[in-house]
Order: C-alpha cells, then sequence, then structure tokens
C-alpha cells in the first residue's frame, strides 16, 4: 500500500485515484501472483495507477473482474493491438480450449475475450497508442469476429438437434446473413456501444426440412437459429452480457419477423420502407453469412439507395423526423437548459451530421452511383466532395466536426459520464454545422433537377 499510495501522490486526482486502485487491489488481493506483480514490479504499478487516474470505467471493470489485469500491465499488447484477422484468430484459438458441448462455458469465454480486448482498447486510446478511428477499428472487428463464433456456435448446436436445413436440387445450403446498421455497419463503434442487428436467410422454399432426427421446416430453424444468436449474445451470466442487442431496424420493426428472407427483405425495402428506413439502410452492411449472400444483400442495397427520390419531398421527411429526434431526445428534452451541449441529438451535433449524408446519398446515388460504395460517415463524405455534391470546405468541415465529437464522446464514455459538454466548448463548430444544414435541408434552398 506504501508504494500505491507513492504512485497515485503523482495523479491529478490523488484522492480518487487512490479509491479506484484500492477497490482493484482489494479485489485480487486473494491471488498473491498480482499482489506479487504490483509490488515488485514499478511499470506495471505506474501502468495500473495511469489506466485508474484516466478512467473509472477502466478501474470499475478491473475491480469486477480481476483477471483481465493481466491483459493491461504488459504495454507490448497495448502497443500492438491485433488487425482484424489477428483478433478472430485469437478469438478461434480462445475458443478452441473450451468443450463445444457445453454451451454455458463457450458464453462466459465470449464474454471474457470481449472484456480483454474492449479493455485493451479503451487503455491504449487513453495513453494515446491508438487515435479515435483506429479504437473505433479495433472495437469494431471484435464485434464482427465474435459475431462469426456466436453464429457458428448457435447454429452447431442447433443442427445437433434438428439437423441441417435441405437444400434445392443443385444448390448450396440455405445459410444465415448477419447485417450490422448503425455505429457496428458505419465501423463506429464505441466504448459499450449496443449492435444494431438484422438476420437475412435464402431458404426461400417453405416445403423443405432440416434434415436431423428432429426435424423443422427451414424457415423455422432459421427463426431458431436468430433465437439463439440473441440468447448467447444478451443473456445475463455471471459474467454479464456479451453486447445489447437492438433489432428494431428489421422489417416492419418489433412487429416483423425476427428473421427474414433476403426476398422479403427486397420487397420491404422496395414497396413498405419509410424514409427513415431507407435513411438506416445507407449504415448497413453484411458482417458475417457467406460472401454469395452478402453480395446478394449489397446489390439490393444498392439499388433502393440509387432510386431517383424527389428531393423537396425527401428533405421535408429527413427534417420531420430530425425535429422529431430533438423534440424527444435533445437537452431540451432533458429539461438541461442551454447551458449543455448534448453531442449526439442537439442542433449541430453527430446526428444533424449523419443525417446530412444520408440525405445526400439518397438524393443523389442515382446521379453517382459510387455514392453507396461505403457505410462509413468520414469515407462517404470523401466521396461526396469528389462526386462534386458537397463543397469541399463543407465536406473538410463535417468530417472534422463528426471526428472532435466521437472524440468527446469516448473521452466521456471512459468517464462513465453522459454524452454531455458545456454549451460553449463547441460553439463555433455547432454553428458551422447548421448553417450547412439549413443550406442543403431548409425548404428555401432546395433546387429540384431539370
Amino acid at each position: 500500500m506504501p508504494l500505491i499510495i507513492g504512485a497515485c501522490t503523482g495523479a491529478a486526482q490523488p484522492t480518487g485515484t487512490l479509491r479506484r486502485v484500492i477497490a482493484v487491489v482489494v479485489a485480487v488481493a486473494r491471488r498473491s501472483v498480482y499482489l506479487t506483480l504490483l509490488s515488485e514490479n514499478p511499470g506495471a504499478r505506474r501502468q495500473l495507477v495511469r489506466l485508474c487516474a484516466a478512467s473509472p470505467w477502466i478501474a470499475d471493470e478491473l475491480a469486477q473482474h480481476p483477471a483481465l489485469l493481466d491483459e493491461l500491465l504488459d504495454p507490448a499488447a497495448l502497443y500492438a493491438p491485433p488487425d482484424r484477422d489477428g483478433i478472430a484468430r485469437e478469438l478461434r484459438e480462445y475458443l478452441a480450449r473450451t468443450p463445444s458441448d457445453d454451451l454455458e462455458a463457450q458464453m462466459e469465454a465470449l464474454r471474457y475475450f470481449r472484456r480483454a480486448h474492449a479493455l485493451r482498447a479503451a487503455a491504449a486510446e487513453i495513453t494515446g497508442a491508438l487515435p479515435l478511428m483506429q479504437v473505433s477499428d479495433q472495437l469494431t472487428w471484435l464485434a464482427e469476429a465474435i459475431l462469426a463464433a456466436v453464429l457458428d456456435i448457435a447454429r452447431a448446436h442447433l443442427v445437433a438437434r434438428h439437423g441441417e436445413p435441405a437444400a434445392a436440387p443443385g444448390a448450396p445450403p440455405p445459410g444465415l446473413l448477419i447485417l450490422g446498421y448503425g455505429k457496428l455497419g458505419g465501423i463506429e463503434l464505441a466504448h459499450g456501444s449496443d449492435l444494431d442487428l438484422v438476420f437475412l436467410h435464402d431458404a426461400d422454399d417453405g416445403a423443405r426440412e432440416t434434415d436431423g432426427a428432429q426435424p423443422l421446416s427451414n424457415e423455422q430453424f432459421f427463426i431458431r437459429l436468430g433465437q439463439r444468436i440473441i440468447h448467447i449474445l444478451s443473456a445475463r451470466t455471471a459474467s454479464g452480457v456479451l453486447y445489447e442487442v437492438d433489432m428494431r431496424l428489421r422489417p416492419s420493426g418489433n412487429s416483423g419477423l425476427l428473421v427474414s428472407s433476403l426476398a422479403a427483405f427486397a420487397r420491404y425495402q422496395a414497396d413498405s420502407a419509410w424514409v427513415w428506413e431507407h435513411q438506416a439502410l445507407v449504415r448497413a452492411r453484411a458482417i458475417v453469412g457467406g460472401e454469395t449472400l452478402a453480395a446478394r444483400f449489397a446489390e439490393i442495397r444498392h439499388a433502393v439507395l440509387c432510386r431517383r427520390r424527389e428531393r423537396a419531398a425527401l428533405a421535408a421527411e429527413v427534417r420531420a423526423m430530425r425535429e422529431k429526434m430533438r423534440d424527444h431526445l435533445g437537452s431540451k428534452a432533458q429539461g438541461l437548459g442551454t447551458g449543455l451541449f448534448d453531442l449526439k441529438q442537439d442542433p449541430g451535433g453527430i446526428v444533424d451530421i449523419e443525417f446530412m449524408v444520408q440525405f445526400l446519398v439518397l438524393a443523389e446515388s442515382h446521379r453517382h452511383p459510387e455514392l453507396t460504395r461505403w457505410t462509413d460517415n468520414i469515407r462517404i463524405l470523401g466521396d461526396l466532395e469528389a462526386a462534386g455534391v458537397l463543397r469541399a470546405l463543407d465536406a473538410e468541415t463535417l468530417r472534422e466536426a463528426y471526428k472532435g465529437y466521437r472524440m468527446a464522446g469516448h473521452r466521456l464514455q471512459l468517464q462513465r459520464q453522459p454524452a454531455l459538454v458545456p454549451a460553449a466548448e463547441f460553439a463555433a463548430t455547432r454553428a458551422t454545422v447548421t448553417a450547412i444544414w439549413e443550406r442543403l435541408l431548409h425548404p428555401n434552398h432546395i433546387v429540384e433537377e431539370t
């Protein structure tokens, strides 16, 4: 304890830091190897104090799951994080040590792996080892690897009981495609983000059944597969929840089927979807499920986004949806007055930028089909600029504002604080973003094509 106290004296808030470190020490007190490490290794001790000083979120995670201490006290793990393939490979190797017929053990293994890598990403961000965009990459790749593993685990357990879905003669076996929307689709996951998911299958022949001892129709098989995936992701175990899951973006929302066929999804997007659902499709991409299924979804998405739309009507729909969100979710709706700025929901914030990007993709993709290429806002803004749809200065302004807001949001998440900053902090940025919004979406500025 004298060594810990001495290490905390240099922190910006030494008393608060000491409280957090003590909570971690208490949690590991029965594991003499950790006490020896902290006592005899000044570098490990400094690293622990530095991380606890910077983030109560990291301190709380370590206090609740002491085994994670191993992940953060090796600087090499922080300064040389794995790439997408490396994360997937590490997860496969980790799960290979878990009995394949023990679902509970597999769920616990997935939870530990997710926490360990998420903590490493947070620590790398705090220490400056990784910039914002690469932190989001790490968190997104982690979610992708876990979703691939969860699909494999869920399908294996289901096939063991019901058999494989039947395929049409000469056709490949039907499969499930997991789509990511929102931050997952846009490769912008943050610390603690939930997953916006949609499940699609290509078993369009409802008469076929699985080939096991307890056969199911193909459609029922994929519905149960979707249910099993959600259970593995969101069930609360001793280690907590793997990911919070939001399925409201599936066709017809909460009243729709949990798992839809690709054909039904295409019909819904063409004939029944609302404008806001097409906005959401801008940030949708295939996460896991096979190249053929992913290619078919990409064709559907491209066709929907490239549909010619009447610009003034589209702008009116986008404005109406944005105003509804502000009325229900902004700082004013929260009763916070004018002294605070909600980074996400207030005028001039993150959602305004996202809506402008989505509006321009929907309005211009029939003339510039390349605008459907990416799902992340930063690269879409680059394509909007390259196509001449958005002025270079506006594109750069929106890019920098978007990154600045997200950096502030990440910082607040690691402090366990809401995404609120003093109104003066981004006043000039907000004003500029709002001016671009007015120029793009105000009725007096909308000019239809001739």
